[in-house]
């Protein structure tokens, strides 16, 4: 690959702390997983610790590692607290450490006099950095030739805030420079900022940018992916464009485990294949999108199950009945196809605690899953109640499954063999929050759709009831397997994602336990 190498030398592990120590663990750490190393100097608390580790790297510079320095001044979205002069100091001292590249902001090129960039001193090869935190701005064709002194450098960075899909995949364009630009604006690296960016930041190898950038530990910029998940996850320097596209729309998204869950699928199965996250609030900018990707199929989540319809050419007939999908496959005319594995996810995760037929189950909701849940109670035999905020989506779901109403109130003396939450009350991160209070839990067994985290307070508040509880994590895998396997056509490996999940959710109930406190 042009200026940085190839393969995973062409993703870049982001160092970045407060103390010479911290930062001395994290390039350590980098170096585990890749080659190339950014230095954000500029979040080192003070000069002295800015000199105690660049003195550390010069004796312990790892070899065969390239190192770019960044010591990025607070005009220029960094934390340096200096002049131009400060930071070209530290690019200098960089230099003398042992970097390879450093990363020179358009701001301070702008106000450096006239002469030769390469008489200040600084690292052999340099990257020229615009950043944009805000938005995408309208660049006209040949924006990037008219960076100034752009000769002088050797590889150009574009960093912008996405506010849309189809920003991010303008700016990927910007990899794809013709042959009659200059070499620096050639050797281009992409950054899609902010959680919309996200997907285009994981392409940005397949679509020519020379790096992608990954935290070691916390992101520096938003939207960042972890350096484990792009390289481990994602796989981001092993894409091409023979890879095919499945991804995840909804709003909010990030706190979605579906990339972990498909992605480890694909990984166990070594199926050329990856999983993206797409935060979608206007479902139509998505689906031009991702006809230019080539996503082959995509899961559907809040708010768009219902919405998804009217873009589908056809649908399963439990669907089309339901009235809402959560699965769907591109044909290779582009066409779409819906299918729902909510309602799947729902009766294999009850049907394991109490036999359903004859059951009498209240669903809180009235949503696309609540939907989901309904269509397929009714279907093996149990009676289904309908209790939700909106009174005439709740007769209208009721009516539809020849169910029942029950007003909220009527909660505190009815009982029910189970009741199942379908709002997306308690999800993380309000997940302090409950649905329902104690004392409108009169059944045997609570489940909750939300998996996120795996005990909700709603299952809390019944597990102190002595009530049997399901997690949503049960539905949620069972969908999803199901899914993984309408879009590959093959048995998913169904012990390995389980496995991923579960370890991610263990793991990050861990770190939200409060430290108990030690004896004095």
């Amino acid at each position: 690959m042009r200026g940085f190498g190839s393969g995973i030398r062409r993703i870049c592990a982001v160092v970045a702390a407060s103390t010479a120590a911290e930062m001395a663990a994290q390039v350590r750490a980098a170096v585990r997983e890749t080659p190339t190393v950014e230095l954000r100097l500029d979040w080192l608390r003070s000069d002295a610790e800015r000199a105690r580790f660049l003195r550390w790297l010069r004796k312990n510079k790892p070899r065969g590692a390239t190192f770019l320095a960044t010591c990025r001044r607070r005009e220029g979205g960094g934390r340096l607290v200096g002049s131009v002069a400060a930071e070209l100091h530290w690019l200098t001292q960089a230099r003398e450490a042992g970097c390879l590249w450093c990363d020179l902001e358009v701001e301070t090129l702008r106000k450096l006099p006239g002469g030769s960039i390469r008489g200040y001193g600084l690292p052999p090869r340099i990257l020229l950095s615009v950043h944009d935190f805000r938005r995408t701005p309208k660049f006209a064709d040949g924006t990037a030739i008219r960076l100034p002194r752009l000769r002088e450098v050797d590889a150009v960075k574009i960093a912008v805030f996405a506010r849309t899909l189809r920003e991010s995949l303008v700016l990927l364009g910007f990899a794809r420079l013709p042959k009659d630009f200059p070499p620096a604006a050639r050797n281009s690296v992409v950054v899609p900022m902010g959680e919309v960016g996200l997907p285009a930041r994981v392409l940005a190898l397949r679509e020519g940018s020379s790096l992608a950038y990954a935290p070691v530990a916390v992101a520096t910029a938003p939207g960042q992916v972890s350096l484990h998940d792009l390289k481990h996850l994602y796989r981001a320097h092993k894409l091409t464009h023979k890879t095919k596209i499945f991804g995840v729309i909804g709003d909010p998204i990030g706190h979605s485990l579906s990339p972990l869950l498909h992605n480890s699928g694909f990984i166990a199965r070594k199926t050329d294949a990856v999983y993206l996250p797409f935060l979608v609030g206007n479902l139509s900018d998505f689906l031009n999108v991702a006809r230019e990707l080539g996503v082959r199929g995509f899961s559907v989540t809040l708010p768009h199950k219902v919405k998804m319809l009217k873009h589908l050419a056809d649908c399963d007939p439990l669907a089309a009945e339901i009235g809402a999908v959560n699965t769907v496959v591109v044909r290779r005319d582009g066409s779409m196809y819906g299918s729902n594995t909510d309602c799947l996810g729902v009766l294999r995760a009850l049907e394991k605690k109490i036999q359903l037929k004859d059951s009498r189950v209240l669903i809180f909701g009235a949503g696309g899953s609540a939907r989901a849940a309904a269509f397929g109670l009714s279907r093996v035999g149990a009676t289904v109640a309908i209790c939700a905020r909106r009174e005439r989506a709740a007769r209208e779901l009721a009516r539809a499954v020849g169910g029942e109403v029950v007003p909220r109130r009527a909660l505190r003396t009815e009982f029910f063999d189970a009741v199942l939450n379908a709002t997306p009350v308690g999800m993380y991160p309000g997940a302090a929050i409950s649905p329902l209070e104690p004392r409108e839990l009169h059944c045997r067994i609570v489940m909750d759709l939300i998996y996120r985290p795996q005990k909700t307070q709603l299952l809390k508040l019944a597990a102190r009831k002595g009530l049997a509880t399901v997690s949503g994590v049960e539905m949620f895998l069972a969908q999803g397997i199901a899914q993984w396997e309408i879009w590959t056509k093959q048995r998913a490996p169904e012990a390995a994602m389980r496995r991923a999940v579960l370890s991610a959710l263990r793991a990050e109930e861990l770190q939200q336990e409060p430290r108990r406190r030690r004896p004095r």
